[in-house]
C-alpha cells in the first residue's frame, strides 16, 4: 500500500513537547550535548527542517529532531516548526531508528542496544522484520546484536573505534574470561580477522592467561607457517599418490615392483614429517611465555 502523509506542519509552544520516551539515543538525551555546527546554522537560517512529533498525553512528543529541539531550546524560542503525525510506539521507534541510520549518528554499539530493544524487550518484530524496516540486511542486525554478548570493556573500544565491527564479532564466541586474553593483542596489532581466528585457534588448544601481545604475535606466525607446512606436505602426499596410481595403470607387474617400493617408501617419510609437523605446532601453542 503506497504511503500518504496525513501530517500537518505548525508552530507548537517549546513547553508542549517532550523527548520519546522510546529515543534510540538514550546517551545524547543524558549528555545534553550541543552541535556548535547545528547550532549556528539554526541562528543564522533559522530552523530549516520541522521536528517531527506526535499527538500523546496532552501534548506532543518528539519523533525526530532531538538535537534540533535541544538546540531551539538553547535559543530561547517559546514555538518551534514542527510537523505532527498520528503513530505508533512502534512506527516512531522506527522511524528515530531509520533516520539515525542513515545520518550514521550511532556507533556500532548504539545500533545493537536499539536492535536488542525492538526485537526483545519490546517484541515489536525479529530481526528479518527490523531489517526490512531499517533497509538493512538481516545479517547485518543480528551482527549488531551479537556485540551485546561482549564485556562492557571490550565494547568502549569499540565506541571509541579501537576494534572495529569484523574484529569485535570474532571475539563474542570466546567465553568472556579468555576475551581479555586476546584484546590487547587486537588493539595493538590491528589483525585480519583471519589472524584473529589463528589467535582463537591457539587459546583453544590451552595457552594460558598470562600470554602477552608479543608472544601471542610470535605464537601466530608460527602457528601460520607450520599450517602452510603441513599444507605443503599434504600436497607432495596428494601427488605421490596420484604417481602410485599411475604407475599400477603404465608399468607391467614385473617391472612395476622397484618404483613401487621407491615412491611407497618416500610416501611413508612425507607422512612421517606431517606427524612432525603436528608435533612441533603443539608444541609450540602450547610452551610458555620466554
Amino acid at each position: 500500500m503506497e504511503f500518504v502523509d496525513t501530517s500537518i506542519v505548525e508552530q507548537i509552544e517549546m513547553k508542549m513537547i517532550r523527548p520519546s520516551e522510546f529515543a534510540v539515543r538514550d546517551q545524547f538525551l543524558r549528555d545534553g550535548s550541543q552541535d556548535e555546527t547545528l547550532l549556528n546554522s539554526i541562528k543564522e537560517h533559522g530552523l530549516l527542517q520541522p521536528i517531527l512529533v506526535r499527538p500523546l498525553n496532552n501534548g506532543f512528543e518528539i519523533v525526530a529532531g532531538h538535537r534540533r529541539f535541544q538546540t531551539c531550546r538553547s535559543l530561547r524560542w517559546r514555538f518551534v516548526p514542527c510537523k505532527i503525525r498520528e503513530m505508533t510506539d512502534k512506527q516512531a521507534f522506527e522511524i528515530q531508528l531509520t533516520e539515525n541510520i542513515q545520518r550514521k549518528s550511532m556507533d556500532p554499539v548504539e545500533e545493537a542496544e536499539a536492535f536488542r530493544r525492538y526485537v526483545v524487550e519490546f517484541g515489536w518484530g525479529g530481526v528479518s522484520e527490523l531489517a526490512r524496516k531499517i533497509g538493512k540486511s538481516e545479517e547485518y542486525v543480528s551482527h549488531r546484536i551479537q556485540l551485546l554478548r561482549l564485556s562492557a570493556d571490550i565494547k568502549d573500544q569499540i565506541i571509541n573505534s579501537k576494534i572495529n565491527v569484523s574484529q569485535a564479532l570474532e571475539l563474542t564466541n570466546i567465553p568472556s574470561d579468555k576475551q581479555s586474553e586476546i584484546v590487547s593483542y587486537v588493539m595493538n596489532s590491528n589483525p585480519t580477522v583471519k589472524q584473529i581466528r589463528e589467535v582463537k585457534s591457539i587459546i583453544k588448544n590451552g595457552i594460558t592467561s598470562d600470554v602477552n601481545c608479543r608472544n601471542l604475535s610470535k605464537k601466530v606466525r608460527v602457528l601460520r607457517t607450520t599450517k602452510k607446512t603441513s599444507l605443503t606436505l599434504k600436497l607432495t602426499l596428494a601427488r605421490l599418490d596420484n604417481l602410485i596410481e599411475e604407475v599400477h595403470k603404465t608399468i607391467e607387474v614385473e617391472q612395476r615392483a622397484e618404483i613401487l617400493n621407491f615412491l611407497m617408501g618416500l610416501r611413508l617419510r612425507v607422512h612421517g614429517m606431517i606427524d612432525e609437523c603436528i608435533r612441533f605446532k603443539h608444541a609450540t601453542v602450547k610452551s610458555k611465555n620466554e
